[in-house]
C-alpha cells in the first residue's frame, strides 16, 4: 500500500500536466508580417483602372458630388455612383499600390501612393485618368502596423505584407495565453483598423467631404497632407498640377486632421493641435490640448471641438472616453466634460446631433445641444463601425463588415437605407 501511494504521488504532477496541456488552448487571429521589397518603378508603373471589386479590407471613405471613394487599404480606391444612397453601385476600382488617403478638389482626385502624391482626372469617375504626380515627397508610412521606408540610394522601398492568421496553441494553465504566442516575433494579436470630418457647412462647394480619420485636408489653394511627425502643404492652384510646398514639424504620433473655417485640428496620440490658417501657405501652431496617450480623431462645430479616446495596440493607453473641449478661446482650449465610451472610433457632427463609431460596439448617436448633458439616442449594435460621414440627412459608415447608408431624418431611430457588404480575408 505504501509502495502504491508513493507511485501515485510521482505520477500525479505528470497527469496535472497532461490534463492540463489538453485543456489549455488558446486561438486567435493575429496578422503575421512578411518583408517586402518592390522598385519605385514597379510602384508607379502599377496604377491601372480595374473592374469593380468585392471590398476586403476597407479603410478611409470620401465623398463629391453624389460620388462615393472607398479605400482599400493600400491597394487602391473603390468609385461607387452614390447619387442614390438606397442603391449605390460600383463603377470601377483604381488601383494604386500603397494608397491609404485621398481629396477631391473640382475634378481631379489626389491620392497617395507610397512615396509618391498622384493627381486623377476623375471627369469620367467610370474611368480615372492620371494627370499628374509628385514623386518622392513621403519618406516612410505605416498600414495595419507594417511600416515601410523608401531607400533613396537603391530606389526600392521596403513594405511588410500582412497576412491574416488564425491558430490554436497550447499555453501555460497557470498563466493562459502567455507561454507559445510571445515566440512569433513577427506577429501583432488584437486585430482591427488601424485610420476628421470635413465641414459642409465652410467647405469650399468644389472640395468633397472626408471622414474624421483622414490625413488629407483641403483649404484655400493648398492640399494639406499629414504623416506621424509632419505636414506636407502642396500648392494646387491649378489643381491639376499640384507643386510641393512648405513642410511643418508637428511632434510625434499624428494621426488626423480637420479643417474647420481658417483652422486646422490635428488629432494626435497625446492630444489635440490648433493651427492657426489665416495663412494658408504658413500654418502657425496656437494651442494644444493635452490628454493621455490614446487614438483620437477630432470633429468641431462652432467653439466646441469633439475628440474621441481610445486605447489601441498603437496608440497604447487604456482610455475610452468622449472630451468635449471649449475652444472659443484658440490658444487656451479647455476641457468641458469627459463622456465615458466603450472603444469610440471615428466620429462625425451634423449640429445638434453627434454621431460616434464604437468600434466592435457599433454606432451611437447623441443630442450634444448642451455640452454639459451629451445625450444618447441610439445605439445600433450589430455592426463594427470605423468612421461615419454625416451628410444632407444621410450618414455613411464605414465598418469591418461593410458600407451602412443610414437616413438620419430622425436621429433617435436611423433607417438603414443601404449596405455594400465587405469580404473579409478572415474571421472576426
Amino acid at each position: 500500500m505504501k509502495a502504491n501511494r508513493l507511485l501515485f504521488l510521482l505520477l500525479a504532477p505528470l497527469f496535472w500536466q497532461t490534463g492540463c496541456t489538453d485543456r489549455c488552448e488558446e486561438t486567435r487571429t493575429f496578422r503575421r508580417y512578411t518583408p517586402v521589397t518592390l522598385t519605385l518603378t514597379q510602384v508607379r508603373e502599377g496604377v491601372r483602372v480595374e473592374e469593380p471589386r468585392e471590398l476586403k479590407q476597407p479603410g478611409k471613405i470620401y465623398t463629391k458630388s453624389g460620388y462615393l471613394f472607398i479605400n482599400e487599404l493600400k491597394e487602391g480606391i473603390h468609385l461607387i455612383d452614390n447619387r442614390d444612397p438606397s442603391a449605390p453601385k460600383q463603377i470601377a476600382f483604381l488601383r494604386i499600390p500603397g494608397n491609404g488617403d485621398m481629396a477631391v478638389r473640382d475634378n481631379i482626385l489626389y491620392a497617395d501612393s507610397y512615396m509618391d502624391l498622384v493627381a486623377f482626372d476623375i471627369t469620367n469617375p467610370a474611368q480615372p485618368r492620371e494627370v499628374n504626380r509628385v514623386q518622392s515627397v513621403f519618406t516612410n508610412g505605416q498600414f495595419d502596423g507594417g511600416w515601410w521606408n523608401v531607400n533613396a540610394q537603391t530606389l526600392t522601398l521596403s513594405d511588410q505584407r500582412v497576412d491574416y492568421v488564425t491558430e490554436t496553441r497550447k499555453t501555460d494553465c497557470d498563466a493562459a495565453g502567455s507561454s507559445n504566442w510571445a515566440s512569433c516575433p513577427t506577429c501583432m494579436v488584437d486585430i482591427g483598423f488601424a485610420s476628421a470630418a470635413f465641414d459642409s457647412k465652410t467647405a469650399p462647394s468644389s472640395n468633397g467631404t472626408a471622414g474624421s480619420m483622414a490625413r488629407f485636408a483641403l483649404y484655400n489653394n493648398f492640399l494639406y497632407t499629414v504623416s506621424q511627425s509632419d505636414m506636407q502643404l502642396f500648392n494646387i492652384q491649378n489643381a491639376a498640377n499640384p507643386k510641393q510646398s512648405s513642410r511643418v514639424n508637428l511632434g510625434s504620433g499624428i494621426e488626423t486632421i480637420f479643417p474647420y473655417k481658417d483652422k486646422l485640428f490635428i488629432g494626435s496620440q497625446t492630444g489635440m493641435h490648433i493651427y492657426d490658417n489665416s495663412n494658408p501657405a504658413n500654418p502657425t501652431r496656437l494651442a494644444t490640448f493635452q490628454h493621455a496617450r490614446v487614438c483620437d480623431p477630432v470633429a468641431v462645430n462652432g467653439d466646441i471641438a469633439y475628440v474621441t479616446l481610445r486605447n489601441g495596440t498603437q496608440c497604447g493607453g487604456y482610455t475610452n472616453q468622449l472630451d468635449v473641449v471649449d475652444i472659443s478661446s484658440l490658444t487656451a482650449p479647455r476641457l468641458i466634460k469627459s463622456y465615458p465610451m466603450a472603444n469610440p472610433h471615428g466620429l462625425g457632427v451634423d449640429f445638434p446631433t453627434l454621431f460616434i463609431c464604437e468600434g466592435k460596439h457599433g454606432l451611437k448617436t447623441f443630442d450634444a445641444t448642451s455640452a454639459i448633458d451629451i445625450k444618447q439616442m441610439e445605439h445600433l449594435a450589430g455592426q463594427d463601425a470605423y468612421d461615419v460621414i454625416p451628410l444632407n440627412k444621410t450618414l455613411l459608415m464605414i465598418g469591418k463588415d461593410g458600407l451602412y447608408q443610414f437616413d438620419y431624418t430622425n436621429p433617435a431611430r436611423l433607417r438603414q437605407l443601404s449596405k455594400i457588404m465587405v469580404s473579409r480575408p478572415y474571421a472576426y
